[in-house]
């Protein structure tokens, strides 16, 4: 069963949480977002007085697999892990059910998802609204015709695969049929590997009517390029994905066009939740989604200060 819940909830929920022990949780890397999203399990912990262990696996997969098997020998109560690779995750899970540990995955979506057992959850926003919503938004601006220019976060992470799938779901739509791809290659998350691709792209001969990015660092990478070539902004769509808060500062300056709120911090949150109930023996659910939210200049303001 799927269940929604709304970030601000999940403050209330922890309130009322019995700590639950030890609870070590394994992020793979401090980018911008995934900084707010450690920030939401530190604050729902805190709130709860549940003692956590967060280390940092610095998008290393062995790194990431000796941190869950040091947390299994100091026997920890739960396991948080925002998963370097998604397709990596099956040995992971494997340690901490073997353990009887209950193991809550944030953000990413573990290729076994479906098979974490009654001691597992994946807690997350449903990534077939975000490109979704980035992409209908962006061919409505466009009036469903012109030339893209896709960027592609790591491709060993399921959100940066299933956000480029939403893009081609919706220029396959008959609104959008006129948009098309000139080309899409991968930046992996970072702004600057993102400058650098637009700027091959810009010299390349490329004048693109939009740019996705499947995250705002990489639609701030790419503004950045085509600003320094000289481009006007007021020429290009561009969007991203996240909402953040340097991201609302370029869409405030107008360089920024559309990205959608994901909220980290409530998705952080939500698997201190989870933990903590799954570290109690009580019924959570499989997949706890967490809503995505179209941004956009004349709604930005409400967004300010939440990731």
């Amino acid at each position: 069963m799927k269940k929604i819940v709304a970030g601000a909830l999940l403050g209330v929920l922890m309130a009322s949480s019995a700590m639950a022990g030890n609870i070590g949780v394994s992020m793979a890397n401090s980018d911008t977002f995934l900084t707010v999203l450690r920030k939401g399990i530190e604050k729902a912990a805190g709130d709860a007085s549940q003692p956590v262990q967060i280390e940092i696996a610095d998008d290393d997969v062995q790194k990431q697999l000796s941190q869950i098997q040091n947390f299994i020998a100091s026997k920890v109560d739960a396991i948080i892990v925002n998963a370097v690779d998604t397709s990596a995750t099956a040995p992971m899970t494997k340690l901490a059910i073997d353990a009887g540990i209950p193991i809550v995955y944030v953000n990413r979506q573990p290729a076994d998802v479906d098979a974490l057992g009654d001691k597992g959850a994946f807690v997350a926003s449903n990534e077939v609204e975000s490109g979704t919503l980035q992409t209908q938004e962006i061919c409505k601006i466009l009036g469903g015709k012109g030339d893209i220019l896709v960027m592609v976060g790591d491709l060993a992470n399921q959100a940066a695969v299933q956000r480029t799938k939403d893009i081609h779901d919706v220029i396959a739509t008959p609104e959008c049929a006129g948009l098309k791809i000139l080309d899409e290659q991968t930046a992996a998350w970072d702004p600057v590997k993102a400058q650098d691709l637009m700027t091959n792209w810009i010299a390349a001969g490329h004048k693109p009517a939009a740019v996705i990015a499947n995250n705002d660092n990489m639609a701030i990478g790419a503004i950045n390029a085509m600003k320094s070539a000289g481009w006007d902004m007021k020429d290009v769509v561009v969007g991203g994905i996240d909402a953040t808060q340097e991201a609302l500062a370029y869409m405030k300056a107008g360089d920024l066009d559309v990205t959608v709120f994901q909220d980290a911090f409530g998705q952080g949150a939500g698997a201190v939740d989870a933990a903590v109930k799954l570290a109690k023996g009580e019924k959570v659910d499989a997949k706890v989604w967490i809503p995505f939210q179209l941004v956009t200049p004349e709604n930005m303001d409400q967004f300010v200060t939440k990731n």
